[in-house]
């Protein structure tokens, strides 16, 4: 079983557009019990908040297999703080529990994960990530 950590706006992009990458990694992928996301508490709760805002309610959201994804996610405890600084500090709890998972991170975002603060963590975009599933 592939595991794989989402950043929250591949999940966003999932919901908003089913027939890009992210949509395909969530729904031929995810759903289909190919891969299996990994979680922690705190990034299942930013999946709720973020995917519950207004604004994304012309979208349907939140998407109905939300509590389905992060059901089936395997939840983790929260991962101990990244010993580096990145753009956006909230978003280096998504590199810790890949590191802690020994997983890929997959993000739209590659700014906010430079390559000098990754460590030994593997950051791609849904498309290179969904290249790879489809050659592996």
């Amino acid at each position: 079983m592939r595991l794989v950590v989402l950043d929250t706006n591949v999940v966003v992009s999932a919901g908003i557009n089913s027939a890009g990458p992210p949509g395909k990694i969530v729904m031929d992928w995810i759903l289909e019990g190919l891969v299996r996301p990994v979680l922690c508490p705190s990034i299942a709760k930013e999946y709720r908040q973020v995917l519950s805002r207004p604004k994304f309610r012309t979208h349907e959201f939140p998407p109905y297999w939300l509590e389905f994804l992060i059901a089936s996610s395997l939840m983790l405890d929260d991962p101990f703080p990244w010993p580096m600084h990145g753009p956006d500090p909230d978003d280096l709890r998504f590199l810790a529990l890949a590191q802690r998972a020994g997983c890929w991170l997959v993000s739209g975002n590659l700014a906010h994960f430079p390559a000098e603060i990754r460590q030994n963590v593997t950051v791609v975009v849904p498309a290179k990530y969904l290249s790879w599933l489809l050659e592996a």
